[in-house]
């Protein structure tokens, strides 16, 4: 096997497609379908499924993707790592980011990283927790700042809490429960529900604490878009279970504090445990840290 078959294989992996695998990695289309062909002979299975429509991985070909990403991050880490013997100056972080960030404001530690390494280039990706957390497992993303749920938790992730934040109850400003201040998750059952889409930790939040509270919640309608939730809310489509800090002002909605039970959420920092963080990769996360805390912080509450 060769260094630059592993990387056409990890290429047609995330493009699914020849052609724009190939024009990735700037070679023709037909010198890498060859190459592909070798790396098949040289292993003894079939890696991929060729049709007229789509290209898909075998299972052997999914196996090898992931080992061969493990195999190229660790040589990038190594170049980097010579390259730190005279300072940070080239790299490039894949971040990734829940949605809803509440009080962790990403945009600090990216401004201040790239005032610091003009050189590296930082890309961020927006999914659900779960989403980034299988990215991290494969490493298509270095680091990433999520909620844990109960499928991340020890699961080959490493993880730092950052900030734990009350969730509060959203309400149109006439509906019956408008104008309390807290609002018992029981009141809740026969709503309908502006819900998080799956594999977020604020839609496993509601799901479990209806189940709590003897009821299965309707989901209505789903976004991973905060304003958009606020506005569907503020038309009366439903109610919806929020991040304090994605509450808003809106005068149109009516905000209540959860009992019965209360709900918090986490901001975490997270990476795939027994990764070897190239020199940029470990600068980032040590920014992170600096910026948003050592220790896990309470958000503020009204």
């Amino acid at each position: 096997m060769e260094l630059r078959q592993l990387r056409y294989l990890v290429a047609l992996a995330e493009e699914r497609n020849f052609t724009r695998a190939a024009e990735r990695e700037h070679i023709a289309q037909p010198a890498l379908s060859q190459q592909i062909r070798r790396l098949e002979s040289d292993a003894g299975v079939t890696l991929v499924e060729r049709t007229t429509r789509r290209v898909a991985l075998t299972e052997a070909g999914e196996l090898l993707a992931v080992r061969a990403r493990r195999i190229l991050a660790e040589l990038d880490a190594a170049r980097a790592d010579l390259a730190a013997l005279t300072g940070i100056q080239t790299g490039h972080v894949l971040i990734g980011a829940i949605h809803t960030m509440g009080p962790v404001d990403l945009s600090l530690a990216l401004g201040a990283f790239h005032q610091q390494h003009p050189g590296v280039e930082l890309t961020v990706r927006e999914e659900a927790s779960e989403e980034l957390a299988e990215l991290l497992r494969v490493d298509e993303l270095d680091l990433a700042f999520l909620s844990v749920t109960e499928r991340i938790e020890s699961h080959g992730i490493g993880l730092h809490p950052l900030v734990t934040e009350e969730l509060v109850a959203i309400v149109a400003r006439n509906h019956r429960l408008g104008g309390r201040r807290r609002v018992r998750m029981a009141e809740l059952a026969g709503e309908r529900f502006i819900a998080f889409r799956e594999g977020a930790r604020l839609r496993e939040l509601l799901i479990t604490a209806g189940h709590a509270a003897g009821f299965e919640p309707e989901i209505a309608l789903e976004s991973n878009e905060s304003q958009l939730i606020r506005r569907l809310v503020a038309r009366e489509l439903g109610v919806a279970i929020v991040p304090r800090s994605d509450a808003g002002t809106d005068p149109e909605l009516s905000v209540a504090t959860l009992v019965e039970p209360p709900l918090t959420r986490d901001i975490t920092l997270a990476w795939r445990e027994g990764r070897r963080h190239p020199p940029a990769t470990a600068a980032f996360i040590d920014m992170c840290l600096e910026i948003y805390g050592e220790e896990p912080a309470e958000a503020a509450t009204a």
